[in-house]
């Protein structure tokens, strides 16, 4: 038990109307750690108990079980809780070291499906680095929520359909040579997207020759099937490399193209139900009550947009998932599109619609340069895991010169860098992304916490002690303690990231952890001969559930834990 519970169930006590969860969501932590590990406000009891806060809060400290606690006390309308350090830190670690796997999760979820939708390249693209911040905040998110209770749906929803595959097309019967593609399929297939779209200035008939295209691949033609499907396979078999790299695996790549052939539901509904209005040619949905934009359905040239394709999938995806959320990991410029498509969703008649959450965030730049792959300055994200790893490796060879599995170790540091320094951004603030700064071992970067646990794992070598059932963990004094209780935090900081669909919380922790580990690592005197070998295994139990802990949020953040750095 954590020392919150402790506090919820002590105020439960002198509180029996109150249930634990409404009395847990009123404690805090005070910024000032000298007034007590837990406090809890008592304004909300002023009007049923017909007193000052400062009174109640009087009055119920003194009812209050002081058995579990150093002392209680009241401090104005505040009753501040210090936890028996001695007691409260025992349970932590055995907790801990009982079960390190699933230390920290709450079943939450119960089981329940969360369609979660994240990455989403398009077809003959290469990914980009603008593709990691969805891919790795959307695994991020899918790996707290299985950590909850909840079972994430993860799918890889294709940018496989689109008047630009006629672009492609059109460029591919142009220019294209089977050669070149064979070699190196996707970098060529862009090569000829953006000269397509570099000449177009010039050319406008070739904007038209990729809408034919287009229209021949809605219509069924044999070629322009074969090509899209030829694209398809070439630039999956390419995403799936670079999935493996980044440790990333999906229930479902359906994509666009498996979206348009359910299309006709969702307008039949719109029709049904009169919300399709006639606007200068074309049909909308009229959303000035949400106080949002017309949603345009249906083109002037009769042609549906791709809200069709999005309100079919999410029909899909209630009927097949049953989902209690559908979560979509989608950059922050397309907010007001995801409202107009939950609103729409409702006017269809959906109560489901409020259960669709957009989880949005900030663009990503590289030494401040953005990116585009119309205009051709993509920064390929496969390249960059490759340099980061290499950049990994010259530092590891350079620290322990007689590494064993260095290559591997150089790949979970290298890979694992670029990943940290993501998702240790909240995901609606932009990013800029530096190499060399990323994969320091100094600093707030993913490398400066594994190299932390790497040298409490050192240390664990060195004591020969790998069983910690005997310890006396109640021999832990305030240098652990400070430690320790942080470690208690740990549920708290996952629960937080859930709600909030935020891993930079985790990665914060992390980086604490890691921080105060290091201070304690520096100032901790643990394997020498003139200490008590009581305590000496009562800190060397600590150092592993540090260890443990540093491990768990690292994985759900997608980041390798290795034991030498």
């Amino acid at each position: 038990m954590n020392g919150k519970q402790l506090v919820a169930e002590a105020l439960q006590a002198v509180l029996p109307d109150w249930s634990l969860d409404d009395i847990d969501v009123k404690i805090e932590r005070p910024k000032d750690e000298k007034l007590g590990d837990y406090a809890f406000p008592t304004f909300t009891l002023a009007k049923t108990m017909r007193k000052a806060p400062n009174l109640i809060a009087a009055e119920l400290a003194e009812k209050i079980d002081q058995g579990s606690f150093e002392k209680v006390e009241a401090v104005g309308p505040y009753i501040n809780f210090f936890l028996d350090k001695s007691q409260t830190g025992a349970a932590i670690l055995q907790e801990i070291l009982a079960d390190p796997e699933n230390y920290g999760a709450r079943d939450l979820g119960h089981g329940r499906n969360v369609s979660t939708e994240y990455s989403s390249p398009n077809i003959a693209k290469p990914m980009g680095m603008g593709h990691l911040r969805s891919t790795m905040i959307g695994e991020a998110i899918a790996r707290i929520l299985a950590k909850e209770g909840f079972k994430p749906i993860r799918i890889d929803y294709l940018g496989d359909w689109g008047t630009q595959f006629g672009k492609m097309m059109a460029a591919y019967k142009m220019w294209g040579n089977d050669a070149d593609i064979e070699k190196d399929p996707i970098n060529t297939l862009l090569s000829y997207y953006v000269r397509i779209n570099r000449e177009a200035e010039e050319h406008p008939e070739y904007d038209e020759e990729g809408r034919e295209w287009f229209s021949k691949l809605e219509h069924g033609d044999e070629e322009a099937k074969r090509l899209w499907s030829w694209f398809r396979e070439v630039s999956l078999e390419r995403f799936k490399k670079v999935y493996n790299m980044l440790d990333v695996h999906f229930d479902s790549f359906t994509g666009e193209a498996f979206s348009a052939q359910m299309m006709d539901e969702p307008i039949q509904i719109l029709r049904e139900k009169g919300l399709l209005v006639k606007s200068q040619g074309a049909e909308i949905v009229d959303l000035e009550k949400y106080n949002l934009p017309p949603l345009m359905v249906i083109k002037s040239n009769g042609t549906s947009t791709y809200i069709t394709r999005d309100l079919a999938t999410a029909m899909y995806r209630k009927k097949t998932y049953g989902f209690y959320k559908s979560i979509y990991v989608v950059g922050q410029e397309q907010e007001v599109y995801f409202q107009q498509l939950r609103a729409c969703l409702k006017e269809m008649g959906f109560d489901w619609a409020d259960d669709i959450v957009h989880i949005s965030f900030g663009l990503m730049s590289i030494n401040g340069q953005k990116m585009s792959t119309r205009k051709g300055n993509v920064v390929n994200l496969e390249d960059v895991l490759n340099e980061s790893v290499d950049l990994a490796r010259k530092q590891i060879s350079e620290k322990n010169v007689g590494l064993k599995n260095a290559d591997e170790v150089a790949k979970q540091v290298g890979i694992g860098a670029v990943v940290f320094h993501d998702l240790k951004n909240y995901r609606r603030n932009p990013v800029d992304f530096n190499l060399e700064e990323v994969v320091k071992f100094e600093g707030e970067t993913g490398p400066y916490v594994q190299y932390s646990r790497a040298r409490g794992e050192s240390l664990l070598r060195k004591s020969g002690i790998t069983d910690f059932s005997d310890a006396d963990l109640t021999k832990i004094g305030a240098e652990e303690w400070d430690l320790v209780s942080f470690m208690g935090r740990y549920a708290d900081t996952i629960q937080k990231a859930m709600e909030t669909y935020d891993p930079s919380a985790i990665a914060k922790y992390a980086l604490e952890l890691a921080k105060r580990f290091n201070k304690y690592y520096a100032h901790t005197r643990i394997l020498v001969d003139d200490v008590d070998e009581d305590v000496k295994k009562a800190r060397l139990a600590v150092v592993q559930a540090v260890s443990h802990v540093i491990k768990s949020a690292l994985d759900l953040l997608d980041v390798k834990a290795p034991d030498e750095m």
